[in-house]
């Protein structure tokens, strides 16, 4: 038994990472599991706003052990977070978190929905959330959601009756649900919908409680005591089939979430989960989410014979040769097909289809010889199709290519029991769009992004446009079998590994440096690298740039050969005279056609690799800027780009390896910052502190970035307590306090326009509470709250200074913010009060 344990244990790891264009190959533990999904009638939906919101052990018991269909809708991808293994933030974040809600759900059986609204960072109350989200349009989406999934029973994670109490976008969440509920069975509400799909009424709508919500253990028990409108279900329910427990599975699942932190040790054992009914019918049994609903066959009209025979070969169910099943399964595929109603039959068939390709045993897989190609070219597929383990007739009539129009290849090949059939294949493809994340098509808003075919909306993922379906016959039935095109390649230290195939432009773009300084009213060269897409190409690039800039020359001639090769191209761009800010775009023509794209791709292993295509272009800030100090050490926390932006205004930066931290190594540096959330993620930083807080005894500076509140000693000098305080409005007012401390003096003075332009939040996680030796340099707050003023702390330590901030540095240096990076200076430069005020910062 231990060792089908550690097989299916595996299998959950491998299915969730980065392949996910892998063939689902099934066992017949998991081909049985699918009979009885296939069996049962039922769909939920659960709602919340973010990635990691969500509660895998109830999204997990509900897939497994209810064997409902069931789906996770978050209204955002999680935009607005922080990134806990790599330094992309923003839409590339909402990216990877996409993709990590994917692996969780791959985990635990659920599906994935989003809306349109974006993360646009920590919200302290719904009316703030919706006065930045379009609540029509993310209203609709909800609506959307559940007329599209017909959900039978909605769950809320969060409760929409506590509004200021919780994350703004959670609190909001559930109060759309709760609208939303009413809304989706009346014909008369976003009409538009209709063109593509019906009203729909859920049957019940819950909030998923617990004691948290109540402050205390106690005090939940007493509000649920004796009151029929709360139920709760064991999620720690055992499935011996897959030797573990349904809370196992939920752990993994959340693990997936690993750019947040997420990663965890498994949990087993009865753990209760408790739900309060708050709209529709209330089920009668309070251990049965779905008590009342037929969840049978004989839901549907014509579901009675089908129901016939599925549910005998789940009573009958072959273990060992699941292929006997085949022509039983035929059968009711067929009539399936005939079913009137719409929904059930798209879902039916779409599970029965995977599970009669599990028990014949087919290998079915077209994979390019690339793993991406550009409109107007021709690809060629190397395909695969066999049958391991089947007792019946199977024969490959033909293959179907599609693109924007079908190819129809006709083979009569028979899938004899475990003989491989291979065949190549060219395929011409038309001018078709991209394949990057379709939400990032369009100019976003800092609250929505904009989606304009209505069959898109919601999707976790682009369509891929490229597929194949296998056109086979089945003891005598036909039937067909659709598959993207991938990309199956090997590596000798990894072995077999599969990317998605893309459609990407003929020729990508990039600007090497994302906010350009220019702390001078001096020319500098800007580079920018082109890279080709196909073979050949020949173009003109050019870059543009803001009204009263000059770029020289107008036009480089571009030439590469080989797909995939790089060439870099420098451009002397002279700023304006005064400050000023604007952009520089890269601009690629070829025959009259412009590219403008840059190709940004991510690549982590624990999801598939992404090829996401952003405007290329730079921001350019003409800023009058001095400093102190020249080099500076750097000890890189959960990652962030400040080094590279503190090199923009002339600083030599090293990074610090923290195993290597000495008080030799440290001598070298005019000051010392600690990246973000550094004491969260390296150990390594609390045997080291004696060292660092030396090194500021002996005058150095030492600036020590945000961390989160939970469980963590920063080591601060002096007594330091981190709170959940916040700022969340960018444009909150900024108070100075210390007026003529040199932080806001020297060597740049700072006033009011220096908060000016700043993004998403002023800064998270400030102390509240701290011992007399700091000084407070300004206080801000959000609309209707107290001051907070522990965003920016300095204190005297020996001959050094120590500086604590929860201010969003982070955000606002790669985002070019100009006072940012005055602030910034100012903090490096403190203590170094014999720089001359005219030591302008150099090229």
């Amino acid at each position: 038994m231990k060792k089908n344990i550690l097989f299916v244990f595996s299998f959950l790891l491998i299915s969730s990472a980065i392949y996910s264009q892998k063939p689902n190959k099934l066992n017949s533990n998991q081909i049985y599991e699918k009979v009885q999904k296939l069996n049962f009638l039922g769909t939920a939906l659960y709602i919340a706003a973010h990635p990691d919101d969500e509660n895998t052990r109830l999204i997990s018991y509900l897939a497994n052990h209810v064997k409902a269909r069931t789906a996770y809708l978050s209204l955002t991808r999680g935009d607005g977070g922080q990134n806990l293994i790599g330094p992309e933030i923003r839409e590339l974040l909402g990216v990877i978190r996409t993709q990590e809600l994917l692996a969780a759900r791959r985990v635990d059986g659920g599906e994935q929905r989003f809306t349109r609204a974006n993360d646009f960072g920590y919200s302290k109350h719904p009316d703030e959330t919706l006065n930045i989200w379009d609540k029509k349009e993310v209203l609709a989406d909800v609506v959307w959601a559940i007329r599209t999934f017909k959900p039978d029973v909605i769950i809320n994670r969060f409760d929409h009756r506590t509004p200021g109490t919780n994350h703004g976008h959670h609190t909001t969440s559930a109060m759309l649900s709760m609208e939303a509920f009413d809304l989706v069975s009346d014909k008369t509400k976003y009409t538009e919908q209709l063109d593509y799909t019906d009203t729909w009424q859920p049957k019940r709508l819950f909030f998923n409680t617990s004691w948290w919500f109540y402050g205390s253990q106690e005090k939940f028990e007493k509000a649920t005591k004796d009151n029929s409108d709360f139920m709760s279900v064991d999620v720690g329910v055992y499935y011996p089939l897959k030797g573990l427990s349904n809370n196992e599975i939920a752990s993994i699942a959340s693990s997936q979430h690993l750019c947040q932190g997420f990663g965890r040790l498994t949990t087993r054992g009865s753990q209760n989960e408790y739900v309060e009914f708050l709209k529709g019918d209330k089920p009668k049994d309070e251990k049965d989410l779905f008590a009342g609903i037929n969840t049978t066959w004989n839901r549907v009209k014509g579901g009675g014979e089908i129901g016939d025979i599925l549910y005998e070969i789940e009573k009958n169910f072959d273990f060992v040769n699941p292929s006997k099943h085949l022509s039983a399964l035929m059968k009711a595929y067929k009539k399936i097909q005939l079913l009137e109603d719409s929904y059930w039959r798209k879902v039916k068939i779409k599970q029965i289809t995977e599970i009669i390709e599990a028990c014949a045993g087919l290998y079915l897989e077209a994979s390019a010889t690339s793993s991406s190609a550009v409109p107007n070219s021709e690809i060629q597929l190397n395909i695969e199709a066999l049958s391991r383990n089947s007792e019946v007739n199977i024969i490959l009539e033909s293959m179907s290519f599609v693109t924007d129009k079908m190819l129809t290849v006709v083979k009569e090949v028979s899938l004899g029991n475990n003989k491989r059939q291979r065949f190549q294949q060219k395929l011409l493809l038309p001018n078709m769009d991209f394949t990057d994340p379709y939400w990032l098509k369009n100019d976003w808003s800092l609250g929505m992004y904009k989606v304009k075919n209505q069959n898109l909306i919601g999707n976790p993922e682009t369509p891929r446009t490229v597929r194949i379906f296998f056109n086979l016959n089945i003891d005598e039935h036909d039937i067909s079998i659709e598959k993207d095109v991938i990309y199956r390649y090997s590596e000798r230290d990894k072995g077999e590994l599969y990317n998605p195939f893309e459609i990407l432009p003929r020729i990508t773009t990039k600007l090497k440096e994302k906010v350009i300084l220019f702390p001078e009213n001096k020319s500098r060269t800007v580079a920018v690298s082109v890279q080709s897409g196909a073979n050949n190409v020949k173009g003109s690039l050019s870059l543009d740039a803001p009204k009263g800039w000059a770029v020289s020359p107008k036009f480089i001639a571009v030439s590469i050969q080989q797909k995939g090769d790089e060439q870099t191209h420098n451009f002397t761009v002279t700023p304006s005279s005064e400050e000023s800010e604007g952009k520089l775009k890269a601009i690629v023509t070829i025959n009259g056609k412009k590219y403008n794209k840059e190709l940004v791709e991510i690549n982590y292993s624990h999801i598939p690799k992404q090829s996401v295509l952003l405007n290329s272009e730079a921001k350019v800030v003409r800023l009058n800027i001095e400093k102190g100090g020249d080099y500076i050490g750097y000890i890189k926390g959960a990652g962030d780009a400040i080094p590279e932006s503190l090199e923009q205004i002339g600083y030599k930066v090293k990074m610090i390896n923290p195993n290597e931290i000495n008080e030799e190594n440290l001598k070298q540096f005019d000051a010392v910052v600690v990246g973000i959330r550094a004491y969260n993620t390296v150990s390594a930083l609390k045997y080291k502190q004696k060292f660092l807080l030396d090194y500021v005894k002996n005058g150095g500076n030492m600036i020590v970035q945000y961390n989160t509140s939970r469980r963590v000693d920063v080591g601060a000098p002096y007594s330091l307590q981190l709170s959940r305080d916040r700022v969340t409005d960018e444009n909150a007012k900024v108070t100075v306090l210390a007026t003529k401390h040199s932080l806001m003096n020297f060597p740049n003075k700072i006033s009011e326009k220096d908060f000016e332009g700043w993004v998403q939040e002023r800064g998270l996680y400030f102390p509240n509470k701290w011992s007399s030796e700091y000084t407070p340099i300004l206080s801000m707050s959000d609309k209707g709250e107290t001051p907070k003023e522990g965003s920016l702390l300095v204190a005297k330590y020996g001959k050094g200074n120590y500086i604590y901030t929860g201010l969003s540095f982070f955000r606002e240096l790669p985002a070019g913010v100009p006072g940012a990076y005055k602030l910034f200076a100012n903090m490096l430069s403190i203590g170094k009060g014999n720089i001359k005020q005219n030591d302008k910062i150099k090229q």
